[in-house]
């Protein structure tokens, strides 16, 4: 089978801005109980806002930024003894969708249903190898999928809350990615998503830093090895492992850079399937389709969709077929295979996002290719800042500028 290569003109450019965007990034905490070798956040057990500092953020947020929900990170928010209020307020007071980004250390059935009645939309775990998460140290990321499931059952029985999972892909996981999207796939009616966000560097042995004209040492911030990442990772490099293993694996919307505009730096591939078989992948017709449909009706692009919407592949499938070539494939090789199983035809089909995150690119010339149009927006100081680079804003009062080392 021809693979076609991954290349940004193939796919629907998402039409997020900064003031319009489908999300945005509260950081309630920077307090964590557990270390990641990929985190860019450092961690401060003595950064608890307050509840009046958190509306504080919300109201930067709704006074510069249209949004569909509010990524609730740090940090682990659920170390915050405010979590239910603060997710409460997002819910009640600023009617947009509460999620909550954690590692799960903290998350209990109690709290999660606690949770739920204050009003939160789901969750998003972040559960890789690189973690140092008490009983689980050593485990690949294979077997760290027994932990992830164990989340998963546990949400999906409180009952219409999106289940989520992050994991940063370093080099010698980058194997792993193909088996945890089939894994995926076989519980695609408890995951409605998986996040691959590639590892970062600050790459110190090509480039000096400075903050504002004064050089400064990159090797202070928390994301600086470059020794077990010498080349940079890539989300085309990613998906041609996942294509080896699955070659019809293909996205259908992305982001590009601000300095690059033929990088990929948010990805997103959407497919439907059973749990037995994966049916096939939506086109940038889909996702062009949901944005402006969303943002026509309601005012916003959307994040984070209904599970219950999710579960309604049968419906979907030929209804989005009708603009959508992706989804006109899917739902003929749905019903392909329901002529040859005719007693799984009331199975229900789902549909499953996968998405990959690319970090900041060096450029042969020092400048930083950031996300271009960045969901994961914070605040800081009452201004909006890139989330993956407040360290540089609170360790120097700025963001860093690069320059090679061979013209610095």
């Amino acid at each position: 089978m021809h693979v076609a290569p991954v290349h940004p003109r193939s796919y629907y450019r998402l039409p997020w801005t900064l003031n319009d965007n489908v999300l945005a990034w509260l950081e309630p905490t920077k307090k964590c109980n557990l270390t990641c070798k990929g985190c860019y956040s450092r961690n401060d057990p003595e950064s608890e806002k307050s509840l009046d500092q958190v509306r504080a953020d919300l109201d930067v947020f709704t006074a510069s930024r249209t949004v569909d929900s509010i990524s609730i990170a740090g940090g682990d928010p659920l170390t915050h003894p405010r979590i239910a209020d603060i997710v409460r307020m997002i819910k009640d007071d600023y009617g947009l969708k509460p999620v909550v980004n954690t590692n799960g250390k903290e998350l209990t059935r109690e709290l999660a249903v606690e949770l739920k009645a204050a009003g939160v939309h789901g969750f998003t775990l972040h559960i890789d190898s690189g973690q140092t998460r008490p009983g689980w140290r050593g485990k690949s990321e294979l077997e760290l999928n027994e932990l992830r499931l164990h989340f998963a059952r546990m949400i999906a029985e409180l009952g219409g809350l999106s289940i989520a999972f992050n994991s940063t892909v370093y080099p010698d996981t980058a194997h792993h990615v193909p088996a945890l999207i089939a894994w995926a796939g076989e519980h695609i009616d408890l995951v409605h998503s998986m996040v691959f966000i590639l590892y970062r560097t600050m790459r110190t042995q090509d480039f000096r830093y400075f903050a504002q004209g004064v050089e400064v040492d990159g090797e202070e911030l928390v994301y600086q090895d470059q020794v077990e990442n010498p080349e940079p990772l890539t989300t085309p490099n990613l998906i041609a492992q996942v294509r080896a293993r699955y070659p019809d694996f293909d996205a259908s919307a992305y982001l590009g850079g601000t300095v690059d505009p033929d990088s990929l730096k948010w990805t997103l591939v959407g497919r439907y399937g059973d749990g037995d078989e994966i049916f096939g992948y939506v086109g940038p017709r889909y996702m062009e389709a949901v944005q402006t449909a969303h943002h026509l009706f309601a005012g916003r692009y959307v994040a984070y969709s209904d599970p219950r919407l999710l579960s309604m592949g049968r419906t979907t499938m030929p209804a989005m077929g009708i603009v959508d070539a992706g989804a006109r494939r899917a739902a003929g090789r749905w019903l392909k295979s329901r002529l040859a199983h005719p007693t799984r035809l009331g199975k229900k089909v789902h549909l499953q996002s996968i998405l990959f995150i690319q970090p900041i690119d060096m450029t042969a010339d020092g400048s930083m290719n950031m996300c271009d149009g960045c969901p994961d927006m914070t605040v800081h100081e009452g201004k909006l800042v890139w989330s993956c680079r407040l360290d540089e804003r609170l360790s120097h009062g700025c963001f860093l500028t690069g320059a090679p080392l061979a013209s610095a």
